[in-house]
């Protein structure tokens, strides 16, 4: 850069220097304000995009989450994201990871679950059985899960160390992928091992039936799991996964928020959103039945080290 002064103003190296510090120091001082993320929408369908960018927007308006959302409907070639790629506690959310891990090694050792695993895998999904988490959890170590979450294509998802499966670092962008493979053929997971994961999230407990599943019209099937967890940072994390198929749709929702107040309060922003999305993406009539979740959402305390 050239400086270029007047004869009248002609001011010395020295000078000139040290009067080029003051607004350096001055613009280090103030710094730009930081970008909030927003929505982000595709559709093959003309003004779908538009319409879910605008009303998930209006649904976050105001709430003191922090969210991460996905969205993905293959019928109409439809994806909505926000905070794609920011890393959360999983929660109980990790027990779809490990029910997919437990019957991806299966298949890689030509075997079926004993009756034992199946017990298990049901209590873990239906009920959020933390014993029973934590069980398949030590049975298959992290070798396997790794295994899996390398298979499946998960590279930003990390496990939880120490047996504290609930701390799991996952994102929205790898849970998508998880989605995806439960709910389409593909060579990670067998057609068998798909329905049966999609069955047991079919079935899970009516109080634990919360979240993505709100407002879902009564001619798509639900498939859903939730999970929460306190910590003494970032207040209350509250996530949810559902995948929903039938009117003519195949879409699936992955939420995860921190920074909740209380678990409600998640879980509210969390019903917020899925409304709107249901809405928009499979119109309903006025007397079309919706879902409407327990006024009284529960989940199971995920173990954590004591520090929170």
């Amino acid at each position: 850069m050239t400086y270029r002064t007047s004869g009248r103003a002609r001011v010395g190296a020295a000078a000139l220097g040290a009067a080029l510090l003051i607004p350096a120091v001055t613009a280090a001082a103030t710094p730009a304000a930081a970008t909030t993320p927003t929505v982000s929408c595709t559709s093959a369908k003309a003004g779908l995009a538009g319409k879910l960018q605008k009303d998930i927007t209006a649904a976050l308006a105001n709430r003191k989450s922090t969210v991460a959302l996905g969205l993905y409907d293959r019928s109409t070639g439809t994806t909505c994201t926000l905070r794609a790629t920011s890393a959360y506690d999983s929660a109980s959310t990790v027990k779809v990871t490990v029910l997919a891990t437990l019957l991806w090694d299966a298949k890689k050792h030509n075997r079926y679950l004993t009756t034992t695993e199946q017990s298990l895998a049901k209590a873990m999904i239906t009920k959020s059985d933390n014993t029973a988490t934590s069980k398949l959890w030590k049975q298959l170590g992290l070798t396997k899960i790794k295994g899996f979450l390398s298979a499946a294509g998960m590279t930003k998802t990390t496990p939880g160390a120490n047996g504290y499966w609930g701390l799991t670092q996952e994102n929205i962008t790898d849970e998508q992928k998880l989605l995806k493979l439960v709910t389409a053929k593909n060579s990670v997971l067998s057609d068998n091992s798909r329905a049966y994961i999609l069955k047991l999230m079919s079935q899970v407990v009516s109080d634990q039936r919360w979240g993505t599943p709100a407002g879902a019209p009564s001619s798509v099937s639900v498939h859903v799991k939730n999970g929460w967890l306190q910590r003494s940072t970032h207040g209350w994390r509250v996530h949810s996964l559902g995948t929903f198929n039938g009117a003519g749709h195949d879409y699936m929702i992955s939420v995860l928020t921190q920074d909740n107040s209380t678990m409600s309060y998640g879980v509210t922003t969390i019903q917020n959103v899925a409304k709107v999305i249901h809405k928009d993406l499979v119109p309903t009539t006025s007397s079309t039945a919706v879902y409407t979740p327990t006024s009284r959402p529960s989940e199971a305390y995920v173990a954590v080290p004591p520090q929170g």
